[in-house]
């Protein structure tokens, strides 16, 4: 080391070219670098969509479910699998083990849902494999809002938006919601089907050929090769009309003569609104790892030269903005970076202004390497890795203050500069070498936490394992140099260093005596503060990932399974009324029959549904005690609306989560879960802190039941099937066709019967069903309809039925605490043979996420011991350095108290940061002391002066962290600021306690060798 420092104090030249390559790399990172809210997790997994008309959930779950997650479990790599069966619709999704590929996993499933299709019932009408991934996160959403212009014509206008937004640079993909499916429907009159003796079979297989888009070849004609093109899809309603069909009496007909042939989007599934306005809502997603200020600047280029050609009655609202909130978070955390530059600044005055310019210089160029290590490294810059630079602030100066202090202290003896520099590097190197070493073991385990946990903090870490490597090269290379030309030999105490310096002899210094006097009691007194301090962590409690602090939050509307969509819609039209009214609110995204697309990496929507809706609202700011107080209101008021459940909001940091609190029941039969699942949700409910407390098996689905004869069809000559086949076309409708409009366009073309999707009971006496003869049967020969009743949803986790109760938990309490009461309460529930009860929610993330913590307290514990003990070579040294970390964890759980704050995950990542630094300051001091005595020095004076030599540099380097965390702290993030609260009042704790403990557990525990090898070397 001391001939690195040797090389670039002589060759101080290459030492500036040199780093002044870095700086630039730096700054041009830092211009490149993409910049993101929150950092990039991988997902690794997919979910399958299957739509089978008229099933029910139990049919769906035999039919469908359970054949697809067999096949899916044939999967390597499978972590669990998810489903929920429904009416009509099948739900499957799988999680892959973390570190699997997810393009490949994705793949895999299709290539495995595509081998089960054959397998399938027939009349499925939807298969949809999607992928999880952040890219499908939009980073845009705007609306085209109209109260006055045909749907047709706004989508129109929106599809040519979406096509020029899709062409800007860095857009993966644009979407359009809220549009009714425009189709051409073919509304059969079944009255005259019975007259003409034509089955509606005959129609669908008539629309079907007439209307195939079949290749039919090439020929070869005079040298050349054509394409033979046959009628392909219809293009005119027309042509529709005028397609022939035959009955079984040879009569002709055309279509037009017994149905009404028709464009439509009465069918509207999604209802959609921008500030109380009709409008059609546009996303766009950007590509994975683009820059989102760069793709949002080049769509709104897009859509301010597409804004003129909009015509009167249409216009184009802009709402949600990615880039608004990554700005505010980048300038928030950019300002707390400033603060903390001057903080830092401050705290070392008492080195001088010149040894202060010295050590400052460090920050830029550590920076600037630490920022060029992670672009290469693929991060992006997002709320997580500032923060790591921002802590790293007050870590990176650290190495440098005690070059320069030693440095400066030769400079006082009387030394010229440059052999000062020279030999203060020497004689720290390796303490400062071993101290990074300690902070960086730290940190490392922390780079290879697993699971999507893992991922998500995984930048802040590497953030500051990066710049504190790069701040030990610059501390051990251009630190010297710049010292030898800057610092200068006649150089006094400034007032500071003075004022400091009568704090250590003053007051420092008898207090260190009487410890020393008594140095039994002092440990134990410092061992019983500790103790006393463990009393605080029950109080605390635990939690995982906090709620996200930006100014947004949604509302989500739920009515009974089956509910028409007109009834949710005034669900959602009574909750936006609501918000209308408030003046904080900004602007309020509409939705009925689904939720809002995706706009937050971990929030999944749910598939359009006819029962429920969301609302996606922004505040104009987000101020906690003003604005929790307004969703308090809103929820009191919202309990009002019969009929339908309300819920407010705001988003979770951190992998997604079910809801807060989770409490699974698995079993086999549907209705014993069921009544197992109604006493769980009563528990929950009278237990304190719960609200909207959900059990999805009290909800009964009614459905109607044909009682169809099977035998009186039978001798009525109806084939199999045909029962089902008339009354899905004739309710729900079939798609037999394709139109193409002149632009090229295509929309399906339906065969329904003529009163939408919904009938009345009574109605089903004018459906005819045709026999074999082509004879015309009333549906009610061999049918008794009756309306029965079956389970709304049949949920399943890794391959069992269960039935999961969730809950929220009121503002003011813990999350961790009420399911704890929960559980208790839950103790004494008996459950039958085979039936299981578990908890998710966040009770099972913080099981996943702190367990994958155990590994890596494990790898920094013992790396740091091997550490020590290859500098020390002494087990009672490696125990005297960390008896610090007691003195900091009562500082850190106590910061806590009194900030309120839980010990969330980002906290336990506080206190193992925590371990690093303390340890750090302890060698610098224990080192000292073993070099005064193997200068000879006796203990007790060994110890003295260490402990006063050494108490500057340690409170300076606590102090510079301090001051680079204090703009965290105040910053008042859920996320980030729990951590900053406990490196600063571990530091606190460990810096003043200390530093009075530890010389005297020296004194108890004093290393005998450096006695020895003192004494062979004299001898």
């Amino acid at each position: 080391m001391e001939g690195l420092s040797r090389f670039f104090i002589r060759r101080w030249q290459f030492t500036l070219v040199l780093f002044g390559m870095f700086f630039a790399l730096g700054v041009g990172a830092l211009l490149s670098i993409p910049k993101s809210e929150d950092p990039i997790a991988t997902m690794p997994g997919a979910g399958v969509v299957i739509i089978l008309p008229g099933a029910d959930a139990e049919q769906i779950e035999r039919v469908i479910t359970i054949p697809l997650e067999k096949a899916l479990n044939s999967l390597e790599d499978v972590k669990e699998i998810q489903s929920r069966s429904e009416a009509n619709v099948s739900r499957v999704s799988v999680e892959f083990l973390w570190g699997a590929d997810p393009d490949k996993k994705y793949d895999e499933v299709v290539r495995e849902v595509n081998k089960l299709r054959p397998d399938l019932p027939d009349g499925i009408t939807l298969v949809r494999v999607d992928k999880r991934n952040p890219s499908q996160v939009s980073v845009v959403q705007m609306a085209l809002v109209s109260e006055t212009a045909e749907y047709r014509q706004i989508e129109a206008y929106a599809r040519e938006l979406r096509d020029e937004i899709e062409r800007a640079p860095g857009v993966q993909q644009a979407d359009l919601w809220g549009i009714p499916p425009s189709e051409v429907l073919v509304e059969a009159d079944m009255q005259k089907l019975a007259a003409f003796d034509l089955p509606i079979a005959s129609v669908m297989t008539a629309l079907q050929r007439a209307g195939a888009d079949i290749p039919l070849g090439v020929l070869k004609a005079g040298g050349r090769r054509l394409n033979i093109e046959g009628t392909g899809p219809f293009d005119t309603l027309d042509e529709i009309r005028q397609v022939p069909v035959v009955n079984g009496d040879g009569v002709a007909l055309t279509v037009g003569d017994i149905a009404d042939v028709r464009w439509s989007n009465d069918e509207q599934v999604h209802y959609a609104r921008f500030n109380g306005e009709r409008a059609v809502f546009l996303t766009a997603r950007a590509k994975l790892g683009e820059d989102v200020f760069k793709v949002i600047n080049a769509v709104q280029d897009k859509v301010t030269a597409f804004e003129p050609r909009l015509p009167t009655g249409i216009s184009l609202k802009q709402g949600f903005n990615q880039a608004d909130t990554v700005k505010h978070r980048l300038n928030g955390l950019g300002r707390d970076f400033l603060i903390a530059i001057a903080l830092v600044l401050i705290t070392l005055l008492p080195l001088g202004f010149r040894a202060s310019l010295v050590v400052m210089i460090a920050i830029p160029l550590s920076i600037s390497i630490g920022l060029l290590a992670i672009y290469q490294m693929g991060f992006t810059l997002n709320q997580l890795s500032i923060a790591g630079f921002v802590l790293s602030l007050g870590l990176l100066v650290d190495d440098s203050i005690v070059v320069v202090e030693n440095i400066t202290r030769h400079l006082r003896e009387g030394m010229s500069r440059g052999k000062a520099a020279i030999e203060g590097v020497r004689e720290i190197n390796l303490a400062v070498v071993g101290c990074t070493a300690v902070l960086v073991l730290a940190f490392l385990p922390l780079m290879a936490l697993p699971e999507a946990t893992g991922e998500f903090i995984r930048s802040l870490p590497t953030a500051v394992v990066a710049t504190v490597l790069a701040s030990l090269c610059v501390s051990l290379t251009i630190i010297p140099f710049l010292a030898s030309r800057i610092l200068s030999r006649t150089s006094k105490d400034n007032i500071v260093m003075t004022v400091f310096m009568g704090a250590i002899h003053g007051i420092y210094r008898p207090i260190l005596k009487v410890a020393l006097s008594r140095p039994v009691a002092t440990v134990v007194l410092g061992m019983s503060i500790f103790a006393a301090s463990l009393t605080l962590v029950p109080r605390l409690g635990f939690s995982v990932f906090p709620e996200n602090d930006s100014p947004y939050f949604v509302v989500d509307i739920e009515l009974a399974k089956g509910s028409a969509i007109e009834d949710t819609l005034k669900a959602v039209e009574y909750a936006d009324d609501l918000l209308a009214r408030e003046e904080n609110v900004e602007w309020r995204y509409f939705n009925a029959g689904r939720d809002n697309p995706q706009v937050y990496y971990n929030d999944f929507p749910k598939d359009q549904r006819s029962n429920i809706g969301q609302i996606y609202v922004r505040l104009t700011d987000w101020e906690p005690e003003r604005d929790h107080k307004l969703l308090e209101n809103l929820r009191r008021e919202l309990q009002a609306y019969p009929g339908a459940r309300f819920n407010i909001r705001r988003y979770q940091t951190g992998p997604p989560v079910e809801a807060p609190i989770a409490v699974r029941v698995s079993g086999a039969d549907l209705e014993v879960l069921a009544e197992i699942s109604a006493s769980i949700a009563e528990t929950v409910r009278k237990t304190d802190g719960t609200r909207n407390v959900i059990d999805p098996l009290a909800e009964r689905l009614l459905t109607l039941d044909l009682n169809i004869d099977a035998q009186a069809a039978a001798l009525a000559g109806v084939p199999a099937g045909a029962i089902d086949e008339t009354i899905r076309i004739a309710v729900a409708g079939t798609e037999v066709a394709k139109f193409r409009d002149p632009v090229g366009d295509a929309y399906p073309v339906r065969l329904r019967g003529p009163r939408g999707d919904v009938l009345e009971v009574d109605d089903l006496a004018d459906l005819y069903i045709w026999n074999v003869e082509g004879q015309a049967l009333p549906l009610a020969t061999f049918s008794q309809p009756a309306i029965a009743s079956g389970p709304a949803q049949i949920d399943r986790y890794k391959r069992q039925r269960i039935v999961t109760v969730t809950a929220y938990t009121d503002p003011g309490f813990l999350t961790s605490r009420v399911t704890a009461d929960v559980a208790a309460a839950l103790e004494d529930i008996r459950l039958p043979p085979g039936y299981t009860l578990s908890y998710g929610g966040q009770a099972e993330s913080q099981s996943e996420s702190f367990s994958g913590l155990l590994p890596a307290i494990i790898i920094a514990s013992f790396g740091i011991m091997a550490v020590l003990l290859l500098e020390f070579g002494s087990f009672a040294t490696v125990a005297i350095v960390a008896f610090v970390i007691p003195m900091g964890i009562m500082g850190g759980l106590t910061a806590l108290y009194i900030g309120g704050e839980s010990l969330s995950f980002v906290a336990i990542i506080g206190f193992i940061a925590l371990t690093g630094i303390e340890i750090k300051n302890s060698i610098l001091l224990v080192d000292f002391a073993n070099q005064e005595r193997a200068r000879g020095t006796p203990l007790k004076q060994a110890i003295e002066r260490a402990g006063e030599l050494r108490f500057l540099p340690v409170l300076l380097t606590a102090l510079t962290a301090i001051g680079g965390l204090i703009p965290l702290v105040l910053d008042q993030s859920p996320l980030y600021s729990p951590l900053a609260m406990v490196i600063i009042g571990g530091l606190i704790s460990s810096t003043l306690i200390g530093r009075i403990v530890t010389p005297p557990l020296y004194l108890l525990l004093a290393p005998k060798d450096v006695a020895d090898e003192s004494a062979a070397e004299e001898a």
